[in-house]
């Protein structure tokens, strides 16, 4: 069982998909407890404990719930072929199990799909939308028109993540002895540096929790005729969130538009014009030999791509307002939580 904080409480949730672990807090104001929540979407490397501060500082409800392979909730396998359709149709289906609809949504990271992807297929259950740092619209490994950079979305998915760093995971490990540990990674990515909030330990803890495995994190991959070698397979979370697999570009078009709140942290390692976690990245600064130059294998503009899509969002009957966070990382809910709550209460307020 996860470390739960003072003023949390953890329920299971038995829904027709899964069995899901969720957090909830009241709120702070006893005046503002019947209003909608604000549900809470974590996401990958990490759990819904990332976000008991924000709910512990919030003065409404709040429900975070863990996605499957993450946290408390059930270990099931991630159809890649779906993108993130099996984790959104799981948030879904705990809504319905909560009797929640019209709800004020935050998605992080890989969690901002997730949102996307709902928005996509159960529009009533989405009131308004914040995003923060999240997944490039169309997937990593595409140029910055959405393109894939080849046709079996070469350099993303299961086989390109750090293999010591997977065995870390499997492991525990809550050493910061090597730069692949856990711990590391949070310091060096997930957030901007010098960070320190004392609860380190607890968010090491949620990345922990993280189910790793073909089926999960990473996923498997294939071989490619392309540079680096290797391709997005159909199993597992990278692969879920390679061009080949995920288009969220889709709510362009959506008839329902519910107004986005856009929050990045200008220090973004993992989210970013040109990521170091990226292989064209790697490849464009010799990190990875063998680079087949800029026009074979671009570094991915997410950001540019993101603001693209969010742009021909507002064009098309939508609204959308960014917000970056000069002194934040990836993760600006933590970094500048008075900051992070004053925007979602005023953008929340707005669409109530």
């Amino acid at each position: 069982m996860s470390t739960i904080l003072e003023g949390v409480e953890q329920v299971f949730v038995e829904t027709d998909r899964l069995r899901a672990s969720v957090l909830r807090a009241p709120g702070t104001d006893a005046g503002a407890r019947d209003a909608t929540p604000i549900v809470l979407i974590h996401g990958n490397v990490s759990s819904s404990l990332f976000f008991q501060p924000l709910m512990l500082a919030l003065p409404r409800p709040s429900v975070a719930i863990d996605l499957r392979g993450y946290g408390d909730s059930e270990t099931l396998p991630v159809d890649a072929t779906r993108g993130l359709r099996d984790l959104s149709d799981d948030v879904a289906s705990v809504l319905d199990a909560l009797g929640l609809s019209g709800v004020h949504v935050v998605g992080w990271s890989m969690g901002g799909g997730v949102v996307l992807q709902l928005l996509l297929d159960r529009p009533e259950l989405v009131r308004s939308i914040t995003l923060q740092a999240p997944v490039p619209p169309h997937g990593f490994g595409s140029r910055r028109d959405g393109t894939p950079c080849t046709p079996d979305g070469a350099g993303t998915g299961g086989l390109g993540v750090n293999a010591d760093f997977i065995a870390r995971l499997e492991a525990g490990d809550t050493s910061a002895d090597e730069a692949t540990s856990p711990r590391s990674v949070f310091r060096s990515s997930y957030v901007a540096p010098g960070f320190d909030d004392g609860r380190e330990d607890l968010w090491v803890e949620s990345m922990l929790s993280t189910r790793t495995g073909p089926d999960n994190q990473p996923g498997d991959g294939v071989a490619s005729d392309s540079w680096p070698g290797f391709a997005a397979g159909g199993r597992g979370i990278l692969n879920a969130m390679s061009v080949v697999h995920l288009d969220l570009t889709g709510i362009v078009e959506a008839p329902v538009k519910p107004a986005v709140l856009w929050v990045r942290g200008a220090h973004d390692a993992i989210v970013a014009d040109e990521s170091f976690f990226e292989f064209n990245t790697l490849g464009k600064h010799g990190i990875v030999p063998g680079w087949p130059g800029e026009e074979a294998a671009p570094p991915q503009p997410m950001i540019a791509q993101t603001r693209a899509v969010l742009d021909a969002y507002a064009a098309n009957g939508g609204a959308y307002r960014e917000v970056v966070f000069e002194g934040a990382g990836h993760s600006p809910h933590l970094e500048d939580e008075a900051r992070f709550v004053q925007e979602l209460l005023a953008h929340v307020a707005a669409n109530d």
